[in-house]
């Protein structure tokens, strides 16, 4: 549920934060591209020890919640960068860095209860969601998510919660076994999601609105904060070789 907070509480700051100064007609580049590569590889890795390390335990239940970790997320890559291809003839290393977080995100709330064949599905269906979630969706509803917290991380937490009640069964390659009902246990998961959809709105809607009237009534920064970039204007720091 961690990645359906985060995406929704992201949805609600977009919302009421607004887009950035030329939005969606400007091109916002990446920062620094290496960076964001090899950033991606050590959240992969650690990713390891957020859900395998969850076992509490150094044995093949941890073993087995490593593999399919590492299957969604190569998988999701696999898929968003064919998803790019398609649409716009070539896929980017940016959309695949973008494609492997949503198959870690996707994941980690089945990795327990799923096994290779589960892994598979839900990265392949998490790259797919996430990418048409952050790249068309988005457009269409125009909301400013400027790192896809919402098409990443908050769809990507909801396919992996939904369909753990699929994958969870040993007919399917899960660990779940005797008396289980796929049906009945998405109804549960189902369920949890919405709880915890609304619940993340109202909470963010009041923590940014308390923080707007904190700040003096705005949440944004000044139009020449923003135009100069808060790493100068925040922190009198870049990244860049100036």
């Amino acid at each position: 549920m961690v990645h359906i907070t985060a995406g929704i509480g992201a949805l609600i700051a977009c919302i009421l934060v607004g887009p950035r100064k030329g939005y969606p007609t400007a091109q916002f580049q990446p920062h620094n591209l290496p960076l964001c590569v090899i950033g991606t590889g050590m959240l992969w890795v650690g990713w390891f020890g957020f859900n395998a390390g969850s076992q509490l335990a150094a044995n093949g239940d941890a073993a087995l919640t490593l593999v399919v970790t590492h299957i969604s997320a190569a998988t999701a890559t696999i898929v968003w960068s064919i998803c790019e291809k398609v649409k716009h003839g070539k896929a980017s290393m940016l959309g695949a860095v973008t494609g492997s977080i949503a198959g870690l995100a996707a994941i980690t709330p089945a990795s327990g209860d799923v096994g290779p064949m589960g892994a598979l599905a839900i990265g392949a269906a998490s790259g797919l969601l996430c990418w048409y979630a952050s790249v068309i969706l988005k457009a269409k509803l125009g909301y400013d998510d400027s790192l896809d917290v919402v098409g990443v991380h908050g769809v990507g937490g909801l396919v992996g919660t939904l369909l753990v009640a699929f994958f969870a069964s040993e007919a399917l390659g899960g660990k779940t076994v005797g008396d289980y009902s796929m049906v009945t246990q998405f109804i549960v998961q189902l369920k949890a999601s919405v709880i915890t959809i609304i619940y993340t709105a109202i909470v963010s809607i009041i923590i940014l609105l308390a923080v707007k009237a904190i700040c003096g009534g705005s949440l944004r920064v000044s139009e020449s904060d923003e135009q100069e970039g808060l790493d100068l204007t925040a922190h009198g720091e870049s990244g860049y070789n100036n």
